[in-house]
């Protein structure tokens, strides 16, 4: 079971009440007969002193459950309510149970309270004959009832607190923890979705500089050229990603990114792009999952499927927006490449604004690449 901390304030606030109203029934004569000789006001005000220093020294030190330092608060309180002249110590004994209730549970502060009435029953009944027929003692077993009732349920309420607020406490470290995940996950797919398309670009053309420069210098250099400018496009793209952890990232139009995509590696494969409808109502979330998606399928095509067209749809509605990437390579089996980097990074992506993914392909047949994504949704959908 977890300790928690007694409210500070309750303990000395009744110590000093109990002290003021003690010393004040001996200084003013209260008592009956002559009054009590000096050392027991001072031996009163003394175990309170120690109640008090009991108290600060408890916290000051971390909680334990500990039976001593109960066992040392009660006999302490004993003690000055033999002292006192005037009886009022005898409420010191709600504090048991009240600090009981943080340090061992409830089940052990009811049974402290139980015994603290029971105390003061026996008391009665062993010192006061005829007890139960004066008011004044009914008046004091009321008031230790009355007393036990308030300070267990300000017990519970202030234990309550405490459990919430550890448990709050705990979620926010656990919310932390997820964002911090979430953030990994989402860096991890921008390297991969940026910078793996341009390097498979420069791959393919530092393949076809190899291939043709001997026979073809200038097919050659051309590929030289346009791999030199797919490096300076991922270099853009890694200032891009940034500006994005700075939140200084610009946000730019679908249709441009896509006709830049278009452009990167202009000679293997033909791109062609086609947007209908405006993008008003899409957030850059869906957005950008929308043009990641799409540079996920050409990549795909430059590095698995050697196609020679590839075309990228998208229709944008007041409803939901739809991409498609289509490609005549040499397709591939969805449920085998599954788990490739790229595909599980677009799903996540277009999870996360509420779309879904569908890839038709197969050996020989080329490949189609269909991206859904409602308007203006945030919540993850079913891919």
């Amino acid at each position: 079971m977890a300790t928690y901390v007694p409210v500070p304030w309750v303990s000395p606030l009744l110590y000093a009440a109990v002290l003021v109203g003690g010393l004040y029934y001996t200084v003013a004569g209260l008592a009956p007969g002559p009054g009590p000789p000096l050392w027991r006001p001072a031996g009163f005000a003394a175990g309170l002193a120690a109640l008090a220093a009991l108290e600060t020294v408890e916290r000051r030190t971390a909680p334990v459950r500990a039976c001593l330092p109960m066992l040392a608060r009660a006999g302490l309180i004993a003690g000055v309510v033999a002292l006192d002249e005037s009886g009022l110590a005898q409420a010191l004994f709600v504090l048991l149970p009240f600090t009981a209730y943080f340090v061992y549970g409830r089940g052990l502060a009811l049974a402290l309270a139980a015994l603290c009435v029971a105390g003061l029953l026996t008391g009665y009944v062993l010192t006061e004959p005829g007890w139960h027929r004066d008011v004044e003692r009914l008046s004091d077993l009321l008031m230790l009832c009355a007393g036990l009732v308030l300070t267990l349920s300000m017990a519970a309420v202030a234990v309550g607190e405490q459990r919430g607020r550890r448990a709050l406490e705990r979620y926010a470290a656990q919310v932390a923890e997820l964002s911090a995940a979430a953030e990994r996950n989402r860096l991890a797919r921008d390297i991969h979705d940026s910078l793996a398309h341009h390097l498979t670009a420069v791959s393919v053309q530092l393949q076809i500089a190899s291939e043709f420069r001997v026979l073809q210098p200038d097919s050659a250099q051309r590929a030289v050229d346009e791999a030199r400018l797919s490096v300076k496009r991922a270099l853009g793209d890694v200032r891009q990603s940034v500006r994005a952890l700075r939140d200084e990232e610009p946000h730019r139009p679908l249709t441009a990114l896509l006709t830049g995509l278009a452009r990167d590696g202009e000679a293997r494969p033909h791109v062609t792009v086609q947007v209908d409808g405006t993008e008003d109502g899409y957030g850059p979330a869906e957005l950008t999952a929308l043009y990641r998606a799409a540079q996920e399928g050409l990549t795909n095509a430059r590095r698995h499927a050697q196609a020679s067209r590839v075309t990228v749809a998208v229709v944008l509605t007041a409803d939901a927006a739809r991409l498609v990437v289509s490609d005549d390579g040499h397709g591939f089996t969805p449920d085998g490449a599954a788990t490739g980097f790229g595909l599980i990074g677009m799903r996540e992506r277009v999870r996360l604004v509420g779309g879904s993914v569908h890839i038709d392909s197969g050996p020989g047949q080329g490949t189609r690449l269909t991206v859904t994504v409602p308007r203006g949704h945030r919540e993850e959908g079913v891919t």
